[in-house]
């Protein structure tokens, strides 16, 4: 059995679909670049303008930063694999890559859970809002949700570090904890058994959004100025958590069913999750929130010295 730390992985997921490499490359990096993209001029615009320092543009902020770390942990590698023709990645790189890619999908469930809260304060309670929302109180709940995701990532990896490999092989186009884990020739029982401690975690906090957003709902029939603002600030946020839910689950058959299906189709359902919520936040957020969408809107139309 060799040791881990000289194990080269080899990403199955790049073998047969990617005949026309060139033409894969040019549209993956126009798909990272335009991704980077929209995700700064949303973070800039936010960070600019001073009517936007808000708690929910500085929520937003935050999940627009956590996207372009859950893009930059799957393009580059994609990238110079495509470039270079090569399949290939370290023992270190994966855990690397699985650690990025993880730490931004538990982040990215944090951070939906944080402003479902924030909407339900400022919608349910907007008198007490500033004083149940100041500026440390965000502070705090940014930290908690990068600390809960550190930890829950650390766990993980630390879990599946330890395990021996019999095989090298992976059947997807980058590496994720689940390929990783069934490479293994060892007990893996301590994983599965975290596997649903997390599964159970992040049920329980689409729970409570959920929760949050009946009481929204309600609030938001009694009144026309709640309606407006559950429609400008819950709808695009509503769309975030639809999104994210849904390239979940399609990953999720994907890694355990997707075996019989086309080496293609089984690429852009394994991508979609580090691909989609990425590039699609900011895009709904800039459209939906008029305050964002007008701004960006006057950066872009505004010439210097008129």
């Amino acid at each position: 059995m060799q040791n881990n730390s000289e194990v080269v992985f080899v990403l199955q997921g790049l073998n047969d679909s990617l005949t026309n490499r060139q033409m894969y490359f040019a549209f993956a990096l126009m798909s990272y670049l335009f991704t980077i993209f929209v995700n700064m001029t949303l973070i800039v615009t936010v960070c600019l303008e001073r009517t936007l320092h808000e708690p929910i543009y500085i929520f937003l902020c935050n999940l627009c930063f956590n996207g372009i770390c859950g893009a930059s942990s799957f393009y580059p590698k994609l990238l110079h694999g495509l470039l270079a023709d090569s399949n290939v990645i370290t023992y270190s790189g994966c855990l690397a890559q699985m650690f990025v890619v993880y730490c931004y999908v538990f982040c990215e469930f944090t951070s939906l859970t944080v402003m479902a809260y924030d909407r339900y304060l400022a919608i349910c309670k907007p008198l007490q809002y500033p004083m149940l929302m100041p500026v440390q109180r965000v502070a705090q709940m940014l930290l908690l949700t990068w600390c809960v995701s550190l930890l829950e990532t650390i766990i993980g990896i630390t879990l599946t570090a330890r395990l021996p490999l019999c095989r090298r092989h992976i059947n997807k186009i980058f590496c994720t904890n689940w390929e990783v884990v069934r490479l293994s020739c060892s007990d893996t029982t301590g994983n599965n058994i975290y596997g649903f401690v997390l599964i159970f975690t992040h049920t329980s906090q689409t729970g409570l959004i959920l929760v949050s957003y009946t009481h929204l709902v309600g609030a938001s029939l009694r009144l026309a100025s709640n309606r407006r603002k559950f429609i400008q600030t819950c709808v695009p946020h509503l769309a975030t958590l639809l999104i994210f839910v849904s390239s979940q689950v399609f990953d999720f058959i994907y890694s355990r069913y997707g075996g019989g299906t086309l080496q293609l189709l089984q690429n852009l359902l394994a991508a979609e999750l580090l691909v989609v919520p990425p590039l699609i936040n900011p895009i709904i957020y800039g459209i939906n929130l008029h305050q964002i969408r007008s701004r960006i809107i006057h950066n872009f139309s505004h010439k210097p010295g008129i």
